[in-house]
């Protein structure tokens, strides 16, 4: 009977080789370098911010990447941060790339001031259910869709209608009864130009103002001002423009100028960009509203870092004041 041949024969030298070789395997294995299983209990991961804007050609969004930036600077080792803005207002193909690119990146958190209140919403869903904590700054998401969209996405900012209000009480009181004046909104479908334009109507109409026009800006300066020169000339005795933002106003105060209707026609806005100041300083231009843009979007960097901590998503309202030029006088 033959005898079965043996495949593999250790001596006791390879015995002692491979022991060795199983206990370095081993070791490796535990290695702190290996991050195989450390995921998100990883104790030193700081959370990554996405701060997500409108254009970028507006001061107000230039002044609120500032103050974020500023913020992180200071609290460097709580977060990092990505600043992102769109061309125009109105790129909202470019806003929804933006979403997707910090959601490939691995971002946990998007601070947005969308574009639109209705079309950003499939693409913060998506990011949601990936696991990003989404909080909307500025402009709110429409809260139908929201519901209907079963999301929940907090907004943080302030009651734009109640500032929207505050301005035009303020011009009410520097025109006689019955005069003549006219609205322009921002894009149609932003919840924020609604809010405002809503304001501005019931201060006119509560102080027995005539509204003789309105239109929408679509926030930009030079469409505004093409506005403003087709308004004096269709309306001789127009005696206020109620603008839903800075930018706006800006672009109305140079139709104004040039036509010499500076003294003739009053002239608000909302922001309290920079340029808005500077104006209102020379009278040509008699309130804005400040909601603290550069502090906005740190509003909302803060509290999506207590979401992140266990913190309840729900909406915070955060200041809106009316500035003069009296409250500059005392600054």
């Amino acid at each position: 009977m033959m005898q079965k041949k043996r495949l593999f024969h250790f001596t006791p030298h390879w015995r002692r080789v491979l022991l060795a070789l199983v206990a370095l395997m081993a070791v490796v294995g535990c290695s702190p370098g290996d991050d195989s299983s450390a995921g998100g209990d990883d104790k030193s991961h700081k959370p990554k911010v996405a701060l997500i804007m409108k254009s970028l050609a507006n001061e107000f969004f230039v002044t609120m990447a500032e103050g974020a930036k500023q913020h992180q600077s200071e609290h460097a080792d709580q977060y990092d941060l990505i600043v992102n803005g769109i061309k125009d207002e109105s790129d909202l193909t470019q806003q929804v790339a933006l979403v997707e690119q910090m959601v490939a990146a691995g971002v946990d958190v998007i601070v947005i001031a969308p574009a639109d209140s209705k079309a950003l919403i499939p693409a913060l869903k998506r990011a949601v259910k990936n696991g990003v904590v989404v909080v909307n700054i500025d402009n709110k998401l429409d809260t139908h869709i929201l519901q209907a969209s079963e999301l929940t996405i907090p907004f943080v900012g302030p009651d734009n209608l109640a500032g929207a209000r505050m301005v035009g009480d303020y011009l009410a009181g520097q025109l006689a009864p019955g005069s003549e004046v006219a609205i322009m909104g921002g894009i149609a479908t932003a919840f924020n130009g609604q809010q405002r334009v809503k304001g501005f109507q019931a201060a006119m109409l509560a102080a027995g103002m005539k509204i003789v026009d309105f239109q929408n800006g679509d926030w930009m300066q030079a469409k505004a001002s093409t506005i403003t020169s087709a308004l004096i000339t269709e309306h001789p005795d127009l005696k206020a423009i109620l603008c839903a933002n800075d930018s706006m106003a800006i672009g109305a105060a140079a139709a104004l100028k040039k036509a010499d209707k500076s003294e003739a026609i009053q002239l608000v806005g909302f922001d309290n960009i920079q340029a808005a100041r500077e104006l209102i300083k020379s009278g040509r231009l008699l309130a804005t509203a400040d909601q603290y843009g550069d502090q906005l979007a740190v509003f909302g960097i803060e509290f999506a870092l207590q979401i992140l901590a266990g913190g309840m998503p729900e909406d915070k309202k955060t200041p809106v004041d009316l500035i003069t030029s009296d409250s500059l006088a005392t600054e």
